[in-house]
């Protein structure tokens, strides 16, 4: 693989069991570019190395005056020269392209765990270590895998001089041979400490993160109540916490790197004084000396790369854990179903949900009212047929929509949660989505009563008169909570699925602009097959039909106004009526027959509905 075919036309299934299988699993995965990295490696190492023996062989040669052997001493460290400048040349060509394909093999595979996950993902893994994986984690991961052949091919070197000093010179060969695994080995004691150091760093920086992230999502509200200098205290706070630990793994890694230096340095030192003893015996040539010396010298190069796979492992194994845990992740239903249907033949009909006996006539608008807003968020995922937990299937006319692959699912019920993303891009990117072609993208802005938010687009771009042009930022922090709700219910009308559920879409609308909301999803939605959940009013009245679910049952089904009459658990719902109101209004059997106040209370609220209703 090289980066120009990227992306992967298939990442392949990943070992995620643990952070060092999924590590081998991508270095498995990539052999092709390791053996390329590892064979250019070992040219780059290896004619380095030679150069010693070329120079001693040329110190010799001057010594016994031969002509010959200094003119093939030449022809070797040329040779030697241009195989180092190639090999290095190579090997750093590989070794990017296995760090970038490794990178990119692990984004592909995050992307996809996503889009299968859907909202399952962020309710099971905290969203800042989700950041913290898709960003700095994937290059720490292909760090590790580029620099393994580099390290194999240093290793290597090391064993194959070690092995020629000791044929070449016996006697100092020897001492080099009995030295270098001991430089080699003697930063792994240090290794386990530097790592929980290093652990311990990025666990205080993930927190400064998710601290940050939040901070920034809740910047608008932060300056309403005035919680800014509280926030951006706690964000100091945890940043000292960051540098204080980042100083503690530095201090390690730097007497790693401390420990790399002086105990070659310690080698040469024997290395020298061992020679000049043997050479004044007359047991070793002057160029035997220079050879060895030089080989000591050299071989610091490639014992540098045990120190980097060492830092390159510490720092990927918590990294390649974290993304094993979030790929381990599995749906609660299979994505690819059990039915073979042809993509166009998509099932319609009634929804039914069996688990809390929730039933949406085709083709009508369902409203559904939950006094727990997140019980409403589970039950509006359940809708969309592919549930996070394990239940009970939901059923599109007659047919369980956890059978369907997740994309036939997915077209057949559109799902809209209460906290819907914009992309960055133009209003055109938005509504650039697989759509029916029934409604077009001014029914759907005018229908979701879109036209300040478009006057706010083109205002705030340069050189923009098309709204469709316009900037939108990212995920639309430029644009007011109501404003985003609306451009984001305009782009679930315009794809027009056979059945789109809402989540709470005008929970930042003001009332006017909210009544005219619901007629408008009314009426673009007609003879379509629409879920809402909310507790509005305003709402409820445009509703064909409005369901309570109280305890995860459907406990009462009619029309708003029936309801709000006869049934106490929806009227304290729906007016926020308080326990003590409840109690002052007096249910006096099971109809729950109202008191006079209760009856006055539910004229004001039906009054004041008819007021909106007639100046929207």
């Amino acid at each position: 693989m090289q980066i120009q075919d990227l992306p992967y036309p298939d990442p392949g299934v990943p070992d995620a069991r643990s952070g060092p299988r999924f590590l081998w699993w991508l270095f498995r995965n990539q052999l092709g570019g390791q053996l390329k990295s590892l064979a250019w490696g070992l040219l780059h190492f290896l004619s380095i190395s030679a150069l010693p023996f070329c120079v001693g062989v040329a110190i010799q040669a001057v010594v016994d005056h031969s002509g010959r052997r200094l003119a093939l001493a030449g022809g070797l460290l040329a040779l030697c020269c241009a195989g180092s400048a190639l090999g290095d040349t190579f090997l750093h060509r590989t070794a990017v392209t296995n760090w970038i394909t490794a990178a990119a093999r692990v984004q592909q595979l995050l992307a996809h765990k996503a889009a299968n996950l859907g909202s399952a993902l962020t309710r099971r893994v905290a969203a800042g270590e989700v950041v913290a994986v898709s960003t700095g984690d994937v290059e720490k991961i292909g760090w590790f895998v580029e620099a393994w052949s580099r390290f194999t091919a240093a290793a290597v070197t090391v064993v194959v001089v070690c092995a020629g000093l000791v044929v070449y010179q016996p006697a100092l060969g020897g001492v080099v041979a009995v030295g270098l695994p001991f430089l080699a080995l003697a930063a792994l004691p240090l290794l386990p400490r530097a790592t929980k150091r290093a652990d311990f760093q990025r666990e205080k920086a993930g927190r400064a993160t998710e601290l940050a992230s939040d901070t920034v999502a809740g910047l608008r509200v932060l300056r309403g109540i005035g919680g800014e200098e509280l926030f951006l205290d706690r964000y100091r706070e945890a940043s000292q916490e960051v540098r204080h630990a980042a100083v503690r793994s530095a201090r390690m890694w730097s007497l790693i790197a401390a420990i790399q230096v002086l105990l070659p340095g310690l080698l040469l030192i024997a290395v020298v004084w061992y020679g000049v003893h043997l050479a004044r015996q007359g047991r070793v040539e002057i160029g035997e000396l220079v050879a060895v010396y030089s080989s000591v010298m050299i071989l610091t190069y490639p014992l540098r790369h045990f120190e980097e796979i060492a830092m390159a492992y510490s720092f990927s194994r918590p990294s390649a854990t974290r993304a094993a845990r979030v790929l381990s992740l599995e749906r609660a239903t299979s994505a690819e179903g059990s039915r073979d249907r042809a993509g166009d033949d998509l099932p319609s009909g009634d929804l039914y949900d069996p688990a809390t006996g929730l039933l949406a006539p085709s083709g009508r608008l369902t409203a559904v009212v939950c006094g727990d807003p997140d019980a409403a968020g589970l039950l509006a995922e359940r809708l969309g047929g592919h549930p996070s937990e394990v239940g009970t299937s939901v059923l599109l006319g007659g047919v369980p929509l956890n059978e369907l692959p997740l994309g036939s699912a997915r077209t057949a019920v559109l799902v809209q949660d209460k906290d819907p993303v914009l992309l960055s891009g133009t209003l055109r990117d938005l509504l650039d989505v697989p759509a029916s072609g029934a409604v077009g993208a001014e029914e759907a802005l005018a229908a979701a009563q879109c036209a300040d938010v478009l006057a706010a687009l083109v205002q705030g771009s340069l050189d923009t008169e098309d709204p469709m042009d316009a900037r939108i930022t990212e995920r639309g922090r430029s644009l007011s909570g109501g404003q985003r709700q609306r451009l984001a219910l305009a782009r679930s009308l315009f794809t027009d699925p056979e059945v789109l559920v809402l989540d709470e879409p005008t929970s930042a609308v003001d009332s006017h602009t909210e009544a005219r909301i619901a007629q408008g999803v009314r009426d673009l939605r007609a003879g379509r097959t629409t879920v809402v959940f909310t507790s509005s009013p305003l709402l409820l009245d445009h509703a064909d039909r409005v369901v309570l679910v109280h305890e995860g049952e459907v406990v009462a089904v009619g029309v708003h106004r029936e309801l709000v009459r006869k049934e106490p658990r929806y009227r304290a719902v729906v007016t926020r009526e308080t326990d003590e109101e409840a109690a002052r209004d007096g249910v006096r059997n099971e109809d729950a027959v109202l008191t006079e106040d209760a009856v006055l209370n539910e004229d004001a609220v039906l009054n004041e509905l008819e007021e909106i209703e007639e100046t929207a």
